[in-house]
């Protein structure tokens, strides 16, 4: 005689997909609907006993009502030759209305009052690919981060501050940078004049005019290296109050 067919609704209907690495417990849910007006018994075995841990292996399902049943894969080394030996069973049957003792209702049920569905189990291994895309998505993804944190950060430096003495350190340093430039052009005016001059002067005279030229250069060089320095010391300034 036929078994009759099963009064719960499963989902997944088929199959208990469980997706790799297999060195840390993976879980999968299992739902159990029950459709009818009347309660009914339930137990969920498995081929593999040891390999899994399911919670609840077995109860009761009110009329209208569902349950979550958790199978949970234990850490394993992957044997693709081992994924097709594993199969559950979800065995149901109709509870009676005067029932006391779960266990008893089983003991003495019929077999033509057992009902069950079988469900395979599905190993899925990460291809290689797909972990190099995640790690590198991850590295841009922290990239991107710290590069937007940074920006940001450089963004809220100028409110930090106080706006008259930005202006007015901004305004020196332009400034120095004016003084700095008019001294350049100034010292190479000076280099090709005396040039000239050189190059008319007599032997005689050249020992009475170099000295001045000199003099007048050395002067020259320590103004540019001080602003130069007064230039630095202003920058550094700039760069702390900015931290």
């Amino acid at each position: 005689m036929a078994r009759p067919e099963q009064v719960l609704l499963l989902e997944p209907q088929h199959e208990l997909r469980f997706r790799g690495p297999f060195t840390d417990v993976v879980t999968t849910t299992l739902k159990l609907a029950n459709p009818t007006d009347r309660s009914v018994c339930f137990k969920v075995k498995t081929t593999a006993p040891r390999r899994y841990c399911v919670r609840p292996n077995s109860g009761v399902i009110d009329a209208g009502t569902s349950i979550n049943v958790s199978v949970m894969l234990q850490p394993f080394d992957y044997d693709p030759n081992e994924k097709s030996k594993h199969k559950f069973m979800v065995q149901s049957l109709l509870a009676p209305p005067d029932m006391t003792d779960t266990e008893g209702v089983w003991k003495d049920a019929k077999p033509e009052d057992l009902m069950d569905s079988k469900l395979r189990c599905v190993f899925e291994m990460p291809a290689e690919n797909e972990k190099t895309h995640e790690m590198e998505s991850n590295k841009i993804s922290s990239s991107l981060s710290k590069s937007e944190s940074s920006t940001l950060s450089m963004k809220s430096m100028p409110s930090s501050l106080d706006d008259g003495e930005v202006k007015k350190i901004m305004e020196e340093c332009k400034r120095l940078q004016m003084e700095v430039q008019r001294l350049r052009e100034e010292n190479k005016q000076i280099r090709e004049d005396d040039g000239l001059r050189m190059r008319k002067s007599t032997v005689m005279s050249a020992p009475h005019s170099s000295p001045a030229v000199r003099v007048k250069e050395e002067g020259l060089s320590a103004r540019v290296i001080a602003l130069i320095v007064l230039f630095f010391v202003v920058g550094v300034i700039v760069g702390k109050l900015a931290l």
